[in-house]
Order: C-alpha cells, then sequence, then structure tokens
C-alpha cells in the first residue's frame, strides 16, 4: 500500500511538473527524474525547493512599487537613443529583461583588488551632506564590516540620512552583531531583507533560499559602489581556508547611479512600505564624453527574463575576444552553448574559474561541464590565489558587464541581482588588465588533464551536470 501511495503522489507531481509554464524541458526532465528515482526525498525536495513561490500580496506590492517608480525616472536624461551598432542588441535585450535604457555621462573607476576599495568607500561615506543607501548580501563584522559601520554611524550623527538593508540569511550572524546594534540606536534605519521565518512552513509560502543577493552603495543621489564585493575583508572570516577572496568593485557616478537608486528604493519601499519615490526627482550631472551604463536588475518576482538571456546575448554579440570570470559555473543549456559556439566560431574566449571552490557540489558541477568548454576551444584557466569571486564578462575591448550576478540557476531565477553594462573602451581595457592579473595566477586545464580524471570523479561530476538544471 504504501509503494502505492508513493508512485501515486510521485505520478501527481510530476504531472504538476509537466503542466509548469516558462520551464524548459531540461528542467522538467531533472525533476521528474528526481521525483521518480528517490523515493518520498525527490518529492520533499520539490515542495520545498522545485517552484519558486512568492506570496502573492508581496508580488503585487512589488509590481506596484515598481510601477510607481517607472513613472518617475520617466523622461530619462541622457537615454541613448542610438547605441553603438554592436552594443545595440545587448542594450536593448538588457532594456526588454529589466526595463532600464541605457544612459550616457557616466563615469566609472575600477577600485583595487586588496582592501583599501573600502577604505576608498568609508571616504565617500564619510564626505556624504544628504543621504547613503546600503544594500550588502553579505555584511560581517570584521574590520571592514566595522569600518562601513562606523562610518554610517558617524553619518548619522552629523545629520545624514543613513538606510542599510542586510539580506537576513547572508548576513544573519552580522544582525546579532555589536555594530548593527550601534548602527540603530545612532539612527541608521536598518532592514533585514526577506527574513526566514518558520522553517519548512513558511517555505511553503516562499522559498527561503530566494534571497537579495545585490550590493549597492547610493550617495548623496551622485555616487554610486557596485560589484562583486560583499561588506567584509579579503580574509573572508567566515570561511577562512579559501581566502583570500578576490573581487570586483566600481566607483560610478553620472545619470545612471540614478538607476542604481531606483534598484535600491524598489528594495527599500517593498520591505518598509515608505513611499521614497521623489528621491528619483534628483538627477546626477553627466560628464562630457562619459561612458555609457545601463543597469540590468533582476529578481524572482518579475519574469520577463533572465540574466543568462542579457549574458548570452553579449556572449553571441563579441566577435574577436571574449574574456569571463566567475566563482560559481552552473550555466543553464543555452549560455553554455553561446560561450562553445562563440570558441567555434573564431572568438578567443577564456574562462576563469577558481580552481578550489567553497561548495563542493557547485565545485563537482561546474567540472561536468570542462569538457565540452575545453574540446570547443575555450581556454580555461583555473585561479589558484584564493576564491576568485569576482563577476566580470568583456567582450572585444569595448564592452563589459560586472554585478552581482554568478552564471548558475539560483542568480538566473532565485536572488534579487544587479549587473552593470559598460559599453566603453577606457573602463574594459582595465577590466581585461584585472582579467590578466588572474590568469597569471591561474594554471590552465587540458582535456588531457580532464580525461585523466578517475572514473568515480568523471561519474560524479557528470551525474552532477545532469541535474544541473535544478541546482
Amino acid at each position: 500500500m504504501f509503494v502505492f501511495i508513493h508512485y501515486a503522489v510521485a505520478l501527481a507531481v510530476s504531472v504538476r511538473v509537466l503542466l509548469r509554464p516558462r520551464l524548459e524541458p531540461s528542467v522538467r526532465l531533472s525533476w521528474i527524474l528526481v521525483i521518480e528515482l528517490v523515493p518520498l526525498l525527490g518529492i520533499l525536495a520539490y515542495v520545498l525547493f522545485g517552484e519558486i513561490r512568492t506570496r502573492g500580496a508581496e508580488v503585487e506590492h512589488l509590481a506596484n512599487v515598481r510601477s510607481r517608480l517607472s513613472g518617475l525616472w520617466r523622461p530619462i536624461p541622457g537615454r541613448v537613443r542610438e547605441p553603438p551598432e554592436f552594443a545595440a542588441p545587448l542594450i536593448a535585450a538588457n532594456r526588454a529583461t529589466t526595463g532600464f535604457s541605457a544612459i550616457g555621462g557616466n563615469r566609472a573607476d575600477l577600485l583595487a583588488e586588496d582592501d583599501s576599495a573600502i577604505a576608498d568607500l568609508v571616504r565617500a561615506m564619510d564626505e556624504a551632506d544628504i543621504h547613503i543607501h546600503l544594500l550588502f548580501y553579505i555584511w560581517l563584522d570584521d574590520s571592514a564590516g566595522r569600518s562601513v559601520a562606523q562610518a554610517a554611524i558617524r553619518a548619522a550623527r552629523r545629520g545624514v540620512t543613513v538606510r542599510a538593508v542586510i539580506d537576513a540569511f547572508g548576513s544573519r550572524a552580522f544582525s546579532y552583531s555589536e555594530s548593527w546594534r550601534q548602527m540603530r540606536e545612532a539612527g541608521v534605519e536598518c532592514v533585514e531583507a526577506l527574513p526566514l521565518g518558520l522553517p519548512i512552513i513558511g517555505n511553503l509560502l516562499q522559498r527561503m533560499d530566494v534571497r537579495n543577493h545585490r550590493k549597492i552603495v547610493v550617495i548623496d543621489h551622485r555616487i554610486g559602489f557596485t560589484g562583486s564585493r560583499n561588506c567584509a575583508d579579503r580574509a573572508f572570516a567566515v570561511k577562512p581556508r579559501f581566502a583570500p577572496w578576490i573581487d570586483v568593485l566600481l566607483r560610478i557616478e553620472g545619470p545612471v547611479v540614478r538607476h542604481m537608486q531606483a534598484v535600491f528604493l524598489q528594495d527599500w519601499m517593498s520591505y518598509r512600505g515608505e513611499d521614497l519615490g521623489e528621491m528619483l526627482q534628483v538627477i546626477p550631472e553627466a560628464f562630457e564624453q562619459g561612458q555609457i551604463a545601463q543597469v540590468v536588475a533582476t529578481g524572482p518576482d518579475d519574469r520577463q527574463g533572465t540574466l543568462s538571456d542579457c549574458m548570452a546575448t553579449m556572449i553571441h554579440a563579441a566577435r574577436a575576444r571574449l574574456v569571463i570570470t566567475t566563482p560559481y559555473y552552473v550555466p543553464d543549456s543555452s549560455l553554455d552553448s553561446a560561450i562553445r559556439t562563440a570558441a567555434r566560431r573564431g572568438v578567443d574566449v577564456t574562462v576563469i574559474l577558481p580552481a578550489r571552490n567553497d561548495s563542493l557540489v557547485v565545485q563537482a558541477t561546474s567540472e561536468g561541464f570542462y569538457y565540452g568548454l575545453v574540446s570547443a576551444g575555450v581556454k580555461l584557466m583555473l585561479y589558484r590565489g584564493g576564491l576568485l569571486h569576482s563577476k566580470i564578462i568583456t567582450a572585444d575591448g569595448r564592452m563589459a558587464m560586472i554585478g552581482s550576478a554568478n552564471m548558475d540557476r539560483r542568480s538566473f531565477e532565485l536572488n534579487y541581482e544587479m549587473n552593470m553594462l559598460f559599453v566603453d573602451g577606457e573602463l574594459t581595457a582595465k577590466l581585461d588588465a584585472r582579467q590578466e592579473g588572474y590568469i597569471t595566477r591561474s594554471e590552465t586545464i587540458t582535456l588531457g588533464e580532464i580525461r585523466a580524471w578517475s572514473l568515480w570523479r568523471r561519474l560524479r561530476n557528470n551525474l552532477l551536470a545532469l541535474a544541473a538544471p535544478i541546482l
């Protein structure tokens, strides 16, 4: 009787998988295999993690917030109506996915790889006169985290409005720290994004692994900081054996900061219900001969497309050289195919990944893609100087994308992310040089080395690669 009930339930859940809209065939197949082949656990895994659930009222609220903010930032000063031909398809794809237009007249500076990047952020906070907006997935109570917290406290005490958002999971330890308490007492408005709630029961209403993974700082309407760097030391105390963590952080000025502000305000207004939309009436000054920049912000409640679509469009646009850096390579089939196809059509493609990942499952799953990449002609480099956490794509020395998103399903479908596209040769050259620095600390992996892996390693990697669509 138990066996009959189990298979009846498994069949019903499998039918639900088949009837769900907007699922790739590979995702459907992977879930059905898990449900049918792993008794009970497969069904439980699907119930908890198989569907991207958000509460209906919250989805409606987020849609209302986006609608209000979009009305306030139109018309868009500096909008690029005739982008360079090589960038036009990518800019159109980004806008179709997230609604943000490309904006001219910006200036982005690449900050140092070491902890002095946090010192640059602190200096900008100490010069703030109006407001400081901070959003980090991970904020640690270490030297860097405390220095930013103290700068926020100093600003609040001198009358600057400071708003800080941390993800309730990524920064869960910081929410109990003395620094967070002192920030509140000093008048900093502090919010924990996406509270975890009750285990399992809460997950039936909203997936607990839907997280706000963004890294955004906006100061006085005119200065922004973003990239892959969390608010933490390179030593990354919570996972010190993988240190140093290697990240990228940009300081940005110009009209596109208004769109970074819009992303922050969307989150803030969603969590607090406080209407701050009028702040978008302030338009940062544009620079003559400035860079073209475009915000690409996505989340599970807004399903117009994914960052995977935007990245694939950028890869298809490459004609001569493509360099990709990412810590987590578990792409969907279209993105993996785009990279391999670029190499086969003659583009010089280099992919830089960490040699050792902080997640054994991600490490093994990524290795399941190595053979296809290398056999297609991709130069696959494994970084050995710590955990390479930067997320960078550069194409043809003239386009670059950086931000918070990894090349995995979590970033594409589950997390709130923000990337930025820059169409500018000078900034792209700096990011290419940064990636060349990664390459000098990396080793090339060859087909011979991959073929020499043990039978167990190949079996493990390829099995997990089959499950990549649902990881």
